[in-house]
């Protein structure tokens, strides 16, 4: 996988979904549209991240570019009940150089399973625990932020498993980005891995909003920053 496709893919797995359009307040998630610059090996890409809500079901889209040689394409559904999500399906396309595959999930919450289908095979997995896709888990810890909580410990549904995810609060900063200045909270993706490190920066004045993204991986940097938001 290029870094172009790894910043696209990580600006999904590492971060907050976002949504400006909501009080601080509240305690139900909106629909928003954000859009991010993406660097990553001297390279430069844009990426888009929209939610829309039709009573309590949502659909969750990222779609991203970078130089015409990667790009990713995702989708999710899934609904909330009680203030927790509840996925539904979800599918994500990712292209290298016109070279592509798809990951593709579906959740029988009432039966507490998960069918992961990818190159044509699936996989069903058992739920000990709720598990979410990339979207949902995105979703799951921005409603937490919203209501004053932060578990810190996930279930992402993977290609052949289930895995347990772990992210951490790290202080508070002001941080400058194309869309603005902010104050913001800076959390870490847990890595078993020494040689990578994950960053997301939140904006709580924009209801957690990412307003940025920085993953070092193998030595390398790749960076995703806050263009605009609506």
């Amino acid at each position: 996988m290029s870094l172009f496709s790894k910043i696209l893919k990580t600006t999904t797995v590492a971060t907050i979904s976002v949504g400006a359009t909501l009080s601080a307040n509240a305690a139900d998630l909106s629909g928003f549209t954000a859009t991010y610059a993406v660097k990553a090996d001297g390279k430069s890409g844009t990426a888009t991240r929209t939610l829309t809500k039709n009573g309590n079901n949502y659909n969750y889209t990222v779609k991203g570019s970078a130089g015409g040689i990667a790009s990713i394409n995702q989708s999710a559904n899934f609904s909330l009940s009680n203030g927790k999500i509840l996925p539904s399906n979800a599918t994500m396309s990712v292209k290298v150089l016109g070279v592509g595959n798809t990951h593709s999930v579906q959740f029988n919450n009432n039966a507490k399973t998960v069918a992961s289908t990818y190159k044509g095979k699936t996989e069903n997995l058992k739920m000990t625990a709720q598990a979410y896709d990339d979207l949902s888990l995105e979703s799951q810890i921005r409603q937490e932020m919203i209501n004053g909580k932060f578990s810190g410990t996930y279930h992402l549904v993977k290609k052949k498993a289930i895995e347990t995810t772990k992210f951490k609060k790290s202080g508070k900063s002001t941080l400058t980005v194309p869309a603005g200045t902010y104050e913001v909270i800076r959390i870490d993706r847990v890595h078993e891995d020494n040689d990578r490190a994950t960053s997301f920066w939140v904006a709580p004045s924009l209801n957690y909003v990412p307003v940025k993204v920085s993953q070092i991986n193998n030595g390398k940097t790749i960076s995703m920053e806050l263009t605009k938001v609506n």
